[in-house]
């Protein structure tokens, strides 16, 4: 079973800092003005922060799973992912690897 946005909307909303927007009808997360979390407008992707340098070894490891974002979007520390292909434990390890990316240190290790 994919996992749902309802789902992510679950992990999301119990991070610090981290709160919900609507954009052009996309679900998006953000922490102050970084957008860290997006769903694409069909909602059967995801976009989340991500090492772009770490980029392309991950998607190539995963074709299946992971996407390289859109071009306008490669200048960003991003990667798209499938949400047919996750199951719940590693969308949590997902969301929460991006949330770290962009809260303070502090608030990332008071989480554990």
């Amino acid at each position: 079973m994919p996992v749902t946005v309802e789902q992510v909307r679950e992990v999301a909303m119990g991070l610090p800092r981290s709160y919900e927007v609507l954009v052009r009808d996309r679900v998006k997360f953000r922490v102050g003005k970084i957008v860290w979390l997006a769903f694409s407008s069909d909602e059967t992707q995801m976009g989340f922060a991500f090492p772009k340098e770490e980029r392309d070894v991950l998607v190539a490891s995963e074709p299946d799973v992971f996407l390289m974002p859109r071009r306008s979007d490669l200048r960003f520390n991003w990667v798209e992912v499938r949400l047919d292909a996750l199951d719940v434990q590693r969308m949590r390890e997902i969301v929460l690897d991006a949330w770290r990316m962009v809260v303070p240190q502090a608030v990332s290790l008071a989480m554990g």
